[in-house]
């Protein structure tokens, strides 16, 4: 008697764990999966979510021309300030008769909308050619070895178009240039000069592409060096 009354007991007791879904796992055989508490809310965490960008992921590329009697260094630069954005980088130079500024600015997104509208406005002065579009965070390249290539020689046409030529056939990107004509102070002679700076992709080897430079130069009859940039 005492054994079947066990027996009964344990079999009422399974069908109860059943009925509130947390009985045994059985192979073979389809087990309801355990129910919540009341009120309780389950949320899977979806996987591979992109980050969120960061504020000053927003960016915005700023170019102007004016004639150099009226850069409007100040003016840009207030007004960048006053939409709560910052100068993420400029260049600012004068060419001839005209002064060049390029300006990236960077700040939330409401800010750079404020940007946007006052550039609207500032555009529509006839002396300043102003353009301006949304840019993003430049993508950094660790494999791409900095290098600052000189170059000095006798004015003709065509010097910068043969140096560019030759990074160009070697897939090497050029990161910075700056060139000019002069006349030489003690002989009067005209001149060229350029800075360039490059990036050279590190599976290239470097002694035999300076040595493939250096023999282009002399074969134009160039004054030119290639060296690391150290900082």
């Amino acid at each position: 008697m005492v054994t079947a009354a066990r027996l009964q007991g344990k079999r009422q007791g399974e069908r109860a764990a059943c009925s509130r879904g947390l009985a045994r796992s059985i192979p073979g055989k389809l087990v309801r999966a355990p129910q919540l508490a009341a009120g309780s809310l389950q949320v899977s965490a979806p996987l591979n979510r992109p980050p969120a960008r960061a504020g000053n992921d927003n960016q915005l590329l700023i170019h102007a021309l004016t004639p150099a009697t009226r850069a409007p260094l100040l003016t840009l630069t207030k007004r960048i300030a006053d939409a709560g954005c910052s100068l993420s980088d400029a260049r600012v130079s004068t060419i001839g008769n005209d002064t060049s500024l390029l300006m990236l600015a960077a700040g939330a997104w409401d800010a750079i909308a404020k940007l946007e509208t006052a550039l609207a406005k500032l555009g529509r002065d006839e002396e300043l050619r102003l353009s301006h579009y949304r840019t993003g965070p430049r993508e950094q390249n660790g494999t791409l070895l900095p290098y600052l290539v000189e170059v000095v020689a006798a004015d003709r046409p065509g010097i910068l178009v043969k140096v560019v030529e030759f990074f160009s056939r070697h897939d090497i990107r050029v990161e910075q240039l700056s060139s000019m004509r002069y006349q030489a102070m003690q002989t009067g002679a005209e001149m060229f000069q350029a800075q360039i700076t490059i990036g050279i992709p590190a599976q290239i080897h470097l002694a035999t592409l300076r040595d493939d430079f250096l023999e282009l130069c002399d074969g134009l009859n160039l004054d030119a060096i290639m060296d690391p940039v150290k900082f």
